[in-house]
């Protein structure tokens, strides 16, 4: 187990301050988090760089409408269930060697999936991307919260936040230029992020250097199958339901069930084992379990916008997928702006909640006023919406975590880390699979009605008019009709925001009753553990100060970080 030193340079491993024991300054934290932040940017591209190239990349590989849900709910599904694994881990093992590791499972997966021959070769690559990309997002805020003092982390979070919100929106955006590109074609959009990724090892390999902590503990591997299993059978219910059968069949009682089984069968393991994969007792934290469930709903948010704007875009204005791409830009630039001066506040003054409250207030009103949106909406109606929506977004995503980060001890920080991200994880994946379930039921039923009204004759196509659920060529269909399909993707879109708001709303009711503490001024990693290894037996008794900031009080995690300058160290 690494020891402090009297200079501040930790026993097998490198110490994150500058050779005289001062604090990292701006630019040498700066040049740490490069290649974290390429890192972090090749994650969420990869993420969102399909959305407006499935189409094509669906239909040149002979896939189904099936097909098309699979292939962005494979690599949601596998980040969401690989995510407590990578936060565990990060407790235990060289946070740079699992970022690497991370970036690697990516490469790999991405230039298999650029050779894809049918969608199930495809899909099975997604699912390898999913982890990586799991690691990725869940070890970025790790890495940082282990350098960074929650009080100066508010500013770094913001850039992180920043790189989020270019990735997000920039993704959908590149990947329609390059679908567009006939020397191109939808492959690149898996091996553009290649030379990132490499890049990104290269430079932190170079550039960033972590404490190597290694404890005598063996992984929750059952724990991880558990959660793993129970996660996976919620998300395949939810995306198969209402189209493989019906949303109240034998199947649906089989894997909710079972999801329900395997989740208790975690809770019961994780209370017995010696060290769980997710630490049951970071719940008895009230922020802790509070912006968990923010962290849900924020999920749904953010995720089914980058998803449906495509198909509005696209489905019912008839624009081009690169041309879907740039009308997205104010909510990339909301979210741009309000994550990097929340940030720069949140370190100046310390203080978060209040970022927290008005984002939950934005996003809602955000995606209360996409709710109204049709096919002949006007353009600058929208993009204010998506300006709040992103503004909002911003203020949320990365100070939840913040928020969490501030309560825990160095030893849980992972854990407790990478709980936010999965739930904001699994909400993303729930969100997009149900809302993308609701809008086909909605526009279904708009076509429906709008054949009816042109007549007899149209209202015999029926079905038709979507392809039995495909997704329709506006440009080969007669004038009448093709407006038909576009009202009905847009007032369905539409109908996915409205449902989507109250979500917004139920984390606004959450986040009020978070307690603010002040944000601590020492990073994770030179803060002390929270077991005092001068006590008399050596053992490592916990003292009493030491077991309340084990169990998440910020101001007694304060009390240890300034009393406990011998004890062991993170």
């Amino acid at each position: 187990m690494a020891t402090t030193t009297p200079n501040g340079v930790r026993e097998g491993g490198r110490s994150e301050t500058t050779s005289d024991g001062a604090p990292m300054t701006h630019p040498q934290i700066m040049k740490a988090l490069s290649g974290l932040m390429l890192g972090m940017f090749v994650a969420i591209l990869s993420s969102t760089i399909v959305s407006n190239a499935l189409p094509e990349i669906i239909s040149d590989l002979g896939g189904t409408q099936s097909s098309y849900t699979w292939v962005v709910t494979a690599a949601l599904l596998s980040m969401t269930a690989a995510t407590p694994l990578w936060g565990k881990l990060s407790d235990l093992f060289s946070k740079k060697l699992l970022v690497q590791i991370s970036l690697v499972i990516y490469v790999l997966g991405s230039v298999v999936a650029g050779l894809s021959q049918n969608t199930g070769m495809l899909i099975a690559c997604r699912v390898v991307q999913g982890i990586g990309v799991g690691g990725l997002s869940a070890l970025a805020q790790i890495v940082m919260a282990a350098m960074i003092s929650p009080r100066e982390r508010g500013r770094y979070s913001g850039y992180l936040g920043a790189v989020f919100a270019v990735a997000t929106v920039g993704g959908p955006l590149l990947g329609g230029v390059i679908t567009d590109t006939d020397w191109l074609g939808w492959r690149w959009c898996f091996y553009v992020g290649v030379p990132f990724a490499i890049i990104a090892l290269i430079v932190l390999q170079r550039t960033l250097h972590l404490p190597v902590v290694r404890r005598d503990v063996k992984v929750d591997w059952l724990g991880a199958f558990l959660i793993s299993g129970s996660v996976s059978l919620l998300l395949i219910w939810v995306t198969q339901a209402g189209d493989s059968y019906a949303w109240i069949s034998w199947q649906t009682w089989a894997m909710t069930g079972g999801a329900v089984a395997l989740g208790l069968l975690f809770v019961l393991v994780e209370s017995r084992a010696s060290d769980p994969i997710i630490p049951l007792r970071l719940f008895r934290n009230k922020t802790i379990t509070l912006a968990s469930a923010a962290s849900l709903f924020v999920g749904i948010a953010m995720f089914s916008g980058t998803v449906f704007f495509s198909q509005y875009f696209q489905l019912a204005r008839n624009e081009s997928p690169t041309m879907s791409g740039v009308l997205t830009i104010p909510m990339i630039a909301g979210l741009f702006v309000s994550s990097t001066v929340s940030g720069q506040v949140i370190t100046k003054t310390g203080r978060w909640k209040a970022w927290l409250v008005s984002g939950a207030v934005l996003l809602t009103v955000g995606l209360g006023l996409l709710g109204s949106l049709r096919h002949d909406t006007p353009y600058w109606h929208i993009a204010v919406y998506m300006a709040l929506t992103g503004l909002g977004l911003g203020m949320m995503m990365q100070n939840l975590v913040l928020a969490t980060q501030n309560q825990v001890a160095p030893e849980d920080l992972g854990a407790a880390s990478s709980v936010v991200t999965f739930f904001r994880s699994l909400g993303g994946a729930i969100g997009v699979s149900a809302l993308g379930a609701v809008m086909a039921t909605r526009v279904t039923h708009y076509v429906q009605d709008g054949l009816t009204a042109l007549g007899p004759k149209a209202a015999a196509m029926g079905h038709g008019g979507t392809g039995g659920g495909g997704i329709p060529d506006l440009d080969k269909l007669p004038a009448p009709f093709r407006t038909v399909i576009e009202a009905a993707y847009g007032h369905g879109v539409g109908d996915v925001f409205l449902y989507a708001a109250p979500f917004a709303l139920l984390s606004l009711v959450l986040v009020l009753f978070i307690k603010e503490v002040a944000l601590k001024s020492k990073p994770a990693a030179h803060a002390p553990a929270a077991e005092d290894s001068t006590s008399p037996a050596g053992a490592g008794t916990p003292t009493p100060v030491a077991a309340r900031a084990a169990a998440g009080t910020g101001a007694d995690a304060d009390a240890l970080s300034k009393a406990g300058k011998g004890s062991t160290g993170y």
